[in-house]
C-alpha cells in the first residue's frame, strides 16, 4: 500500500492480552492531550472503564515527557502528538523516560499506514487513531485495550446489529428505530433491514407503508430453513436499499418459538445487510430477550418522565450481551413536551449522560404516521436527533447529504498489531 492511504486494514487481533499489574503506587491513566475536543472523547468514551480516575493534562506529548521524567509511569498512557513536527522521533524520546510495561495509547493528525505501522510495530504503541475523535471511537478502540481485552473484531462493513426498545410503552421506540432504519438504506445508502419481531403488535412494517409477509413466522418457528436467500426473499422493500422483515399473526395465535431461532436469524440478516435495526420490545418473552443479548448495541428510548427515569435504570442495570462492548445507547424522546422533565435533571438521576435528544414535535411524528414516511425526511430537530444516533451506533461517518454528497465516509483506526511492550 503506498504512502499516504488511509488506515483500513483489518484487525487480526484474537486473543486477549495480559494485564501487568505493576507498583500498587503507580497512576492509573494519565492521558496529555492539545485540545478540549479530544479531552472531552477521552472523558466520555473512557468513563466505564477508568474506575481509579482519568488524570487529563494540556501540552501533548512534550509535557509528557518532561512530567514522566520527575514522576512514575503510569499503567496507561494517552498522548497526543498532534501538531509535533517530528512526533516519530518526540515518541522514541518518551519511550526513555516511562517504564517499558506501560500500555501507550497514541492520537495524532497523520492519517498514514506507514505512520500507523511506525508508531504500533516499530515503538510498540498498541493503539493509534487520527483526529478528530468521538467518544465512540475512543470507547471501541481505546477501552479493551486499556483493561486488558482484545478489540472487538470488525472490518468496518457493517452487518451491525442495533436493538431499539422503549423503556416505556408509548415513548416512541418504533418511531426511532423506522427513522434511524430509513436514514441508514435510503440518506445513507446502507444495505439496511428494519426487523420487526412483534408478530402481534408491530408497527415498524406499516410506518414505512409496507407490507407484513408470512416468512418472519417461518423462521422463528424453523431456524433451519432460515439462511441468505431465505431473508432475502422474506424481507419486502422499501425504497432504495432500505427492506422490512416483519409479520402479523392473530392476537390469540402464538408462534412456537424455537430457542436457537433469533440466533440464526440475526446472522443471516447480518450477512446479507449492513445495518440490521431491530425494533425489541421489553416483555418477557424469550424471542426479545435474545435479541436483546444478541444485538451489538442497545439503544434504549425515553422521555422526560419520572417513570422513563427509573425505567431508563433498570434497563440500564441488565447484563451486557457478549457482542456489547458498552453500555446502551440513550436516547431522550420528546424533550420539552409540557410538564416534561429538563435534560439536566434526567442526567442527574441517570448519572451519565444523554447520548440524544430528540425535541417534541407531535404534528410532524403524527403526519409522517399517517402518510407512512419517516419524519426524519423533513429538516427539523428530529432528522439531526437521528443522524447523530447514526453516527453514535454505526462507527462510521455517515454524511448527512447521503446519495447527494457521496459516498458514505468510513473511519476504522484498525490494523495489524503488535503485541508487544512499550520499548
Amino acid at each position: 500500500m503506498a504512502d499516504g492511504d488511509t488506515l483500513t486494514l483489518q484487525r487480526t487481533v484474537t486473543a486477549d492480552l495480559p494485564m501487568q499489574p505493576g507498583r500498587h503506587d503507580r497512576p492509573a491513566m494519565i492521558a496529555f492531550v492539545d485540545d478540549s475536543t479530544t479531552e472531552t472523547a477521552l472523558r466520555e468514551g473512557l468513563s466505564e472503564v477508568a474506575l481509579g480516575g482519568l488524570d487529563i493534562r494540556r501540552g501533548g506529548i512534550k509535557a509528557a515527557i518532561n512530567a514522566l521524567r520527575k514522576s512514575s509511569t503510569p499503567r496507561v498512557l494517552i498522548v497526543d502528538v498532534a501538531g509535533v513536527e517530528q512526533p516519530l522521533s518526540s515518541l522514541h524520546d518518551l519511550s526513555m523516560v516511562t517504564e517499558p510495561d506501560v500500555r501507550v495509547l497514541v492520537i495524532g493528525e497523520v492519517n498514514n499506514l506507514d505512520f500507523y505501522r511506525e508508531i504500533t510495530r516499530g515503538l510498540g504503541a498498541l493503539e493509534y487513531l487520527t483526529k478528530p475523535v468521538s467518544r465512540d471511537i475512543i470507547s471501541r478502540h481505546f477501552a479493551p485495550l486499556i483493561v486488558g481485552r482484545a478489540p472487538e473484531l470488525d472490518t468496518g462493513q457493517g452487518g451491525r446489529v442495533l436493538s431499539v426498545t422503549g423503556v416505556r410503552g408509548g415513548v416512541g421506540a418504533t418511531t426511532v428505530a423506522v427513522n434511524l432504519a430509513h436514514h441508514f438504506g435510503i440518506e445513507a445508502d446502507r444495505h439496511t433491514v428494519m426487523l420487526d419481531p412483534d408478530l402481534h403488535l408491530g408497527t415498524a412494517a406499516m410506518l414505512l407503508d409496507s407490507p407484513a409477509g408470512p416468512g418472519l413466522r417461518m423462521a422463528i418457528e424453523d431456524p433451519d430453513r432460515v439462511d441468505e436467500l431465505f431473508v432475502e426473499r422474506s424481507a419486502q422493500p422499501v425504497a432504495g436499499r432500505l427492506h422490512v422483515l416483519a409479520g402479523e399473526v392473530k392476537l390469540g395465535d402464538q408462534p412456537d418459538y424455537q430457542p436457537r431461532s433469533a440466533a440464526t436469524l440475526l446472522s443471516a440478516l447480518s450477512r446479507r445487510y449492513n445495518f440490521v435495526v431491530a425494533d425489541v420490545p421489553f416483555r418477557p418473552h424469550p424471542l426479545f430477550r435474545d435479541m436483546l443479548d444478541l444485538s451489538h448495541q442497545r439503544i434504549l428510548v425515553m422521555e422526560p418522565t419520572l417513570a422513563c427515569v427509573r425505567d431508563a435504570l433498570r434497563f440500564m442495570a441488565l447484563p451486557a450481551g457478549p457482542a456489547q462492548s458498552r453500555r446502551p445507547v440513550i436516547v431522550l424522546n420528546r424533550l420539552g413536551q409540557p410538564g416534561g422533565l429538563s435534560r439536566k435533571k434526567i442526567e442527574e438521576a441517570l448519572k451519565t449522560k444523554i447520548d440524544v435528544a430528540i425535541p417534541d414535535l407531535p404534528r410532524a411524528a403524527e403526519l409522517a404516521a399517517t402518510l407512512g414516511e419517516a419524519v426524519s425526511k423533513s429538516r427539523n430537530g428530529f432528522r439531526k436527533g437521528i443522524v447523530d444516533l447514526a453516527r453514535l451506533t454505526a462507527f462510521v461517518r455517515l454524511l448527512d447529504g447521503g446519495k447527494e454528497a457521496g459516498a458514505a465516509e468510513m473511519q476504522q483506526k484498525t490494523g495489524l498489531r503488535r503485541l508487544l511492550s512499550w520499548k
